[in-house]
């Protein structure tokens, strides 16, 4: 089966309501390819790694979280840039986009769906345009709910412990949200997680009595672009894959 650019875009934008975020870059469709999708491939981040994959698995679209065109980026198509549109073009590869709204959606976006792998159901929302989660939690510490995201995730995180025991209220917001932590701290957090730490969070941290968590950008993330492209493509009657290009950062 099949559907059109147009209805393909359309069911996105439904679902993740672009319209209603203030963004740092274009949502929706940034490259236009064919006019006929059967095949999307997810994935975190457009970068070429994912566009080469998605080639190589014969897909007619490519839907992101990370897409190409930012806020004040300079707009020359050189580097990197030229060889990551090029190989969409030559290939006639739609590449759709998602940020903000990809992070809010309540079901199916990456705060949602963190929260679903971590097993923290939420029931608040807090911080500008509602991004940041939080959620009623039973943890011995800052160290337990440390290792209980380690342990989910794959990888190591950064702690600083806030000393706050047990911790009975926990709050996140994927990716770069470090800018979150007072809002989640004045929404009641023990503790919070997001992708990064930048300088003052370990101090505020310890200040504050509010631990702080930084799982990685990359891996806070990578859930909700699968499983909005699986229900879009399950709607649509499309395959879809998604393809992970693993991240330290």
């Amino acid at each position: 089966m099949s559907t059109t650019r147009t209805e393909l875009v359309q069911a996105f934008d439904s679902l993740l309501q672009p319209d209603r975020f203030k963004d740092y870059g274009p949502n929706g469709l940034q490259v236009e390819g064919k006019a006929r999708i059967g095949r999307i491939v997810s994935g975190v981040t457009a970068n070429r790694a994912l566009i080469d994959a998605a080639i190589a698995a014969r897909a007619d679209a490519i839907f992101v979280h990370h897409g190409l065109f930012w806020r004040g980026q300079d707009g020359r198509i050189t580097g990197w840039m030229k060889q990551r549109l090029q190989r969409l073009l030559a290939h006639d590869i739609n590449l759709l986009a998602y940020h903000l709204p990809l992070d809010a959606h309540p079901q199916l976006g990456n705060n949602a769906q963190l929260g679903r792998v971590l097993g923290l159901a939420a029931d608040a929302r807090f911080g500008e345009q509602d991004l940041g989660f939080a959620a009623p939690a039973a943890f011995d510490s800052g160290q337990a709910l440390a290792d209980h995201v380690a342990q989910t995730l794959g990888r190591p995180v950064t702690l600083v412990e806030g000393g706050a025991q047990p911790l009975r209220r926990v709050a996140w917001c994927t990716g770069g949200a470090q800018g979150y932590f007072e809002s989640a701290v004045a929404a009641g957090a023990d503790a919070f997680i997001t992708g990064e730490i930048s300088e003052p969070q370990a101090h505020l941290a310890r200040e504050m009595g509010v631990s702080f968590i930084a799982a990685g950008h990359h891996a806070t993330e990578r859930y909700g672009a699968p499983a909005t492209a699986a229900h879009v493509a399950a709607a649509l009657g499309l395959e879809h894959e998604f393809i992970e290009i693993d991240n330290p950062a």
